[in-house]
């Protein structure tokens, strides 16, 4: 589901009216559907209620305050890759020992705060790394638990800069390689407590194959480290894609714009079928690391049309959110559908959609028809909850946009438009 339909001509957020929040609160502006998040994090819980499992939602996709909270309170375990990401789980009321620390390049500051507040697991990427972790929890005194990141080389098909699973990525330690650094590591690192084992092939996954063909690989090595090392845990991590390409129609959505069967992406059932049958019998917890599933569909990010540019070659509609705002297209090629606050009629023109960032990639579509929109109009991007905000930036000295949470017939702000002073606050 997501909580975005129009209706009586008017597009909204489960029960409020997207352009009263623009009018309110101005543009650009991210909106978040509460409800659409709980029930994306309750499905995925339940397709793998039949095993011992965590959801451990991966703060990078949106890390708000509110959106944290949300999870937490529902149950949810913590994806982190940072020690600012620790730091914003337990100030949303989270749990550290429900908090697996990931990524390849992790401070002695942020290794020592994580040890501190006891987190559940450090999801390491190399050898170095461990003996790393094993140096500094000796000098803490602490025994540091840990699962290695394993790289099973296969290929997720998925955009280049989003694949992490073959062995020329920069990501885990080569699936040759596992056994013999379990058995160096349980010998030599007094300070390491193999806790678990890691791996993740990708995100942005719409078949289910490159996930069967990672865990029909795997399960054999998690089988015999468990046998051999103890280990309690295997982390098969997140990627489950969403849908991008979408089409509303008046008081329904048509998630697959038109599309055959056969090429409708994965669906949370058919992902929990195909995959609980390979690890419900290994006797280790299973977690799971989605991020874009449970919130990129329950956010859109709101701009205002300003100007309609027409040139020889192209008409441009020019709207007040630029790739800062939202990076995606410009930096993967990212598609977002893009669809008027006022229900549309037929009528359509071939267009780009750009914005006012000094870049020629400062772009949200190329070529598209899209419903012809006019100056003063406010238009979604749809699909934005996931690596929006989160990858926002200042670039050409603009203020950060303000975040809405909708939940039912409320709003509330849940993060203020930052102003000028504030972005000028750090600087001398």
């Amino acid at each position: 589901m997501h909580g975005f339909a129009y209706k009586n001509g008017s597009l909204f957020c489960e029960n409020v009216d997207l352009q009263e929040l623009a009018d309110t609160h101005g543009t650009p502006l991210y909106v978040y559907s509460a409800n659409t998040i709980l029930d994306h994090y309750r499905r995925l819980d339940a397709a793998l209620s039949g095993i011992d499992h965590e959801v451990a939602y991966a703060v990078k996709a949106n890390s708000n305050l509110s959106v944290l909270r949300l999870l937490a309170k529902e149950g949810a375990g913590f994806d982190i890759v940072s020690g600012g990401e620790l730091y914003r789980v337990i100030k949303a009321g989270g749990d550290p020992a429900h908090c697996t620390f990931a990524g390849v390049g992790k401070t002695r500051a942020e290794i020592e705060y994580a040890l501190q507040q006891g987190i559940y697991s450090f999801n390491v990427e190399s050898e170095e790394e461990l003996r790393y972790l094993d140096k500094v929890a000796g000098e803490l005194g602490v025994i540091a638990p840990a699962a290695v990141r394993v790289n099973p080389n296969v290929d997720a098909k998925t955009h280049k800069y989003i694949s992490t699973g073959k062995s020329e990525n920069k990501f885990g330690v080569d699936f040759g390689a596992i056994e013999d650094l379990y058995e160096r590591a349980s010998k030599e690192l007094k300070n390491i407590k193999l806790r678990g084992l890691q791996m993740h092939i990708g995100s942005q996954l719409t078949s289910v194959d490159p996930f069967v063909e990672a865990v029909k690989k795997v399960a054999p090595l998690a089988t015999k480290l468990k046998e051999t090392y103890g280990i309690e845990f295997w982390s098969i991590g997140g990627g489950i894609g969403i849908v991008y390409r979408e089409s509303l129609e008046s008081g329904a959505q048509d998630w697959w714009d038109h599309k055959a069967d056969a090429e409708r992406p994965l669906t949370i059932e058919q992902y929990g079928a195909s995959i609980v049958p390979l690890i419900q019998d290994l006797g280790l917890k299973i977690l799971l690391e989605p991020g874009r599933y449970i919130v990129g569909n329950a956010g859109v990010l709101l701009t205002k049309c300003l100007y309609e540019k027409k040139g020889t070659a192209k008409t441009f509609k020019i709207v007040d959110a630029g790739m800062n705002d939202l990076i995606r297209p410009a930096l993967y090629e990212g598609h977002h559908e893009i669809v008027p606050l006022k229900e549309p009629n037929e009528e359509r023109l071939k267009v780009d959609v750009v914005g006012p960032i000094c870049e020629s990639g400062d772009f949200f579509c190329q070529d598209r028809e899209l419903p012809d929109f006019q100056p003063g109009e406010t238009v979604a991007l749809m699909s934005a909850g996931a690596y929006g905000f989160v990858m926002a930036s200042n670039y050409n000295t603009r203020p950060l946009p303000a975040e809405i949470l909708v939940d039912g017939d409320g709003s509330k702000v849940i993060r203020k438009r930052q102003t000028l002073d504030d972005l000028l606050a750090g600087e001398v």
